[in-house]
């Protein structure tokens, strides 16, 4: 395997870390120019469509999305949407607007960055109508709670922390008003890579810890052991990039074992082409007429190198839903 180079807690790893940010929010651009998922609100974070993207790649973020979109709806269905969700490490991530539009959202949404994304991402808020208005409309008083590095509203917090730094987390978290006693619902993608074993391990221990009734869902890399992940890493090391937890990515199995050594109750996880081929398959077979895919072994190789993993801590059997119920909730999946 390709050498893994230990996290660096400096500016330059960092900051490639936070470049990940920006990669995933243009590719969703130009997917969703092409037409594989509507997202109305991608285009007031990222204004440019940027320039082709293999088909394979567009096809992997449409799984991506409509994956984790899948299990997020499922909870918020199981709950009746008396539940608060917590987005870690989300970047530009444009799902709370989603749940607004389609009237399915949690008591509270929590996001949380490293300071400057959401400084970012803060700043487009405020100048964008289309993205504070839903915050306003969802708020009970004339002004939201604003500074540098957070904003805050009844129904939508967004915080810069680094989550290697526990206490600080919590306490901002806490400072918000987030409430243990409601279920919970943690998610990460392609975060927790970028943190040691040991970091987020104890992430993951101590959201079980905090919160008695919670789901995580992380996406993430996958079978990393062969020589297309060993390609993956080389090429993020090319940018000072380092997948520092790529040890927890070897299996499905050691993906499950994250959360079942750290105090979780139950895991499961797949590899995103079970995933892909798990969606609605009119809606597959509506994407796939997009775009010519020449090399449809390259999308296989791709998409069993990523997988979705759900771990579950509660009393709720929040757990008792699959993929292939998941899309007969009855919510508009767009």
């Amino acid at each position: 395997m390709a050498s893994k180079q230990p996290f660096a807690d400096s500016d330059i790893a960092d900051e490639a870390v936070r470049a990940t940010c920006d990669d995933a929010s243009i590719c969703k651009r130009f997917a969703t120019s092409k037409g594989y998922w509507t997202d109305l609100y991608v285009q007031y974070f990222v204004r440019q469509v940027g320039e082709r993207k293999a088909p394979e790649i567009n096809r992997g973020y449409y799984g991506r999305v409509k994956g984790m979109n899948l299990l997020i709806d499922a909870f918020l269905k199981k709950t009746q949407c008396d539940c608060q969700v917590v987005n870690l490490g989300a970047g530009l991530d444009t799902t709370f607007w989603r749940l607004k539009d389609e009237n399915i959202m949690p008591k509270k949404f929590f996001e949380v960055d490293f300071p400057m994304i959401v400084a970012r991402k803060i700043h487009n808020i405020k100048t964008k109508p289309p993205l504070s208005k839903p915050l306003i409309e969802t708020h009970s008083t004339d002004a939201l709670l604003l500074d540098g590095h957070s904003l805050d509203s009844d129904r939508y917090c967004i915080i810069g922390a680094d989550l290697r730094d526990l206490p600080t987390l919590e306490e901002k978290l806490k400072k918000f008003q987030i409430n243990p006693e409601l279920p919970t619902l943690f998610l990460s993608e392609c975060v927790l890579v970028y943190m040691t074993p040991e970091q987020s391990s104890k992430l993951v221990h101590w959201v079980a810890d905090a919160f008695p009734t919670a789901m995580f869902i992380n996406y993430e890399q996958v079978n990393m052991n062969d020589r297309f992940g060993e390609i993956m890493i080389e090429n993020l090391q090319r940018r000072q990039c380092n997948l520092a937890g790529v040890d927890l990515c070897q299996s499905l199995d050691s993906q499950k074992e994250r959360f079942l050594s750290a105090g979780w109750e139950s895991a499961n996880a797949l590899d995103m082409m079970t995933v892909y081929n798990m969606l609605p398959q009119e809606d597959v077979a509506r994407i796939e007429c997009l775009e010519f895919l020449d090399e449809k072994e390259l999308l296989q190789q791709l998409l069993q190198h990523y997988c979705i993993c759900w771990a579950v801590k509660d009393k709720l059997n929040l757990a008792d839903f699959s993929f292939q119920a998941s899309h007969k909730l009855g919510f508009k999946h767009q």
